[in-house]
């Protein structure tokens, strides 16, 4: 079924909206949960908050690509679960570490509170666009679907030294792009 097709049964309040962006959707966002929560139990809890998040609140823009819209979705819920269930202290797992990295460009974790959440968005989206199409794999892949670098080094054909080494250089590049933007970090 085409996303389109998928969104219409949203709108129409189709139950079966719900079974088939699980046919086609499930997988990957089950993925996406299970790189942050490293857990099958609450990879799950975090889908099936993602289906009733975008029962609840598809947009009025009908989205063309309903992946984007439900990874951003299932993100947040797996994000959010994760901080209820572990501090942001240095810790294992994929989730803290890539956490961590990001915090160290950010300087603390109360940045979001300090600066407008869509403008360092936007922000964000400018920098990723004058990436490379590779620089920008590393980064959203890392940062946004928490994978981990062997994952990402073996997607690419890097070892995983190269991968730490690029993602290294890509959040001083961030800084230095924040910085230039205004943000004091």
């Amino acid at each position: 079924m085409q996303d389109c097709e998928i969104v219409d049964l949203y709108w129409a309040r189709s139950e079966n909206a719900i079974s088939e962006t699980d046919i086609k959707y499930g997988k990957y966002c089950r993925k996406i949960a299970m790189n942050i929560s490293c857990s099958a139990e609450d990879s799950e809890e975090c889908v099936n908050d993602t289906y009733l998040s975008a029962w609840d609140s598809m947009p009025e823009e009908r989205p063309n690509l309903l992946a984007p819209f439900l990874a951003a979705i299932v993100r947040n819920h797996a994000l959010d679960l994760y901080r209820r269930s572990h501090s942001l202290k240095r810790g294992a797992g994929e989730t803290a570490l890539a956490l961590d990295e990001l915090l160290e460009v950010a300087g603390s974790s109360d940045t979001e509170d300090e600066v407008d959440a869509a403008l360092l968005s936007e922000h964000i989206n400018g920098f990723l666009a004058a990436l490379d199409k590779k620089d920008r794999i590393i980064f959203v892949r890392r940062y946004f679907y928490v994978d981990p670098l062997s994952g990402i080094a073996s997607a690419l054909s890097m070892s995983e030294s190269a991968v730490k080494s690029q993602l290294f250089r890509l959040r001083q590049k961030l800084r230095e792009f924040l910085e230039k933007e205004g943000y004091s970090l």
